[in-house]
């Protein structure tokens, strides 16, 4: 089993000037092409659309293999939200024992999990001694298509 340390990069989001950019509304089809070549052109914020509190929400990018089964491949960029509650399921940024980690949070039986999303690598169960803390709720992840 292949054991590697994600190193996680944060950035603020600059929402101070925010880029508007095209936005077709109707929805592209991934069928068959539509004939209709009228359509109405919307402009669109990422940072609005991605973004639910500015305080609170940060980016960060994503190192490692460890959570391909969650849509989240190395090199993404992560969108956290650090007002969201923890919750079970959910896919939070940990910072456990001083590094930052990637995992998705699971509660069985009154014990804590940090999850993996790839078979290659072990949950890490929390244990007393072990220091956690829930930094933020990922939110969104964005790619570049291969």
């Amino acid at each position: 089993m292949q054991v590697i340390k994600p190193k996680i990069t944060f950035f603020i989001p600059n929402l101070d000037t925010p880029i508007p950019i095209s936005f077709i509304s109707e929805g592209i089809k991934a069928g068959f092409p539509s004939p209709a070549a009228d359509f109405e052109e919307l402009k669109l914020s990422l940072d609005h659309l991605l973004i639910k509190n500015k305080e609170a929400t940060f980016y960060a990018k994503a190192s490692g293999t460890s959570m391909i089964g969650a849509g989240i491949d190395d090199g993404d960029i992560l969108v956290i939200d650090r007002s969201l509650e923890p919750r079970n399921n959910a896919i939070a940024i940990c910072f456990i024992d001083g590094e930052f980690t990637v995992k998705r949070i699971k509660k069985e039986n009154g014990e804590v999990f940090l999850m993996p999303e790839n078979p290659n690598y072990k949950p890490i169960k929390m244990e007393p001694e072990n220091e956690l803390v829930i930094w933020g709720i990922v939110t969104y992840a964005i790619k570049q298509m291969k």
